[in-house]
């Protein structure tokens, strides 16, 4: 059991880096144009082009989760609950904190999130790949 927790919590800091890198040679290389928009002034809509990533990702979840609970490969299972788990925070940082997609730390006077906010809004003033 201990070693299925730290493949899930290692997977879930592995991720980190996978995002870096899909981030930078995947959403600013040959995919650009699902991420672009997620690059210009917010529009009236719930969704955006770049929210496709969320399905790309949550696919391997997905999946590890079911054929390693129905094949009994655990460890897969594992793997998959860690890509959940960095999913649900990348959401909650990116999305709701960040880009406030949802209101729900609008009126946060905390100053590292403020300052995490600022400088992911550093990254979007460049509109180009």
């Amino acid at each position: 059991m201990l070693l299925l927790v730290l493949i899930t919590l290692g997977t879930f800091l592995f991720m980190e880096a996978i995002t870096w890198c899909t981030h930078k040679f995947v959403m600013h290389g040959f995919l650009w144009y699902l991420h672009e928009d997620h690059h210009q002034p917010r529009y009236q809509g719930i969704f955006e082009k770049n929210d496709l990533f969320f399905v790309i990702f949550a696919l391997p979840s997905s999946l590890s989760i079911y054929f390693g609970l129905k094949q009994q490969l655990f460890f897969l299972a594992a793997i998959g609950f860690g890509i959940l788990m960095y999913g649900i925070a990348y959401f909650l940082v990116h999305d709701v904190l960040i880009h406030q997609r949802f209101k729900w730390f609008k009126h946060t006077k905390n100053r590292y999130l403020l300052g995490l906010r600022k400088a992911h809004k550093i990254h979007h003033k460049k509109l180009g790949k």
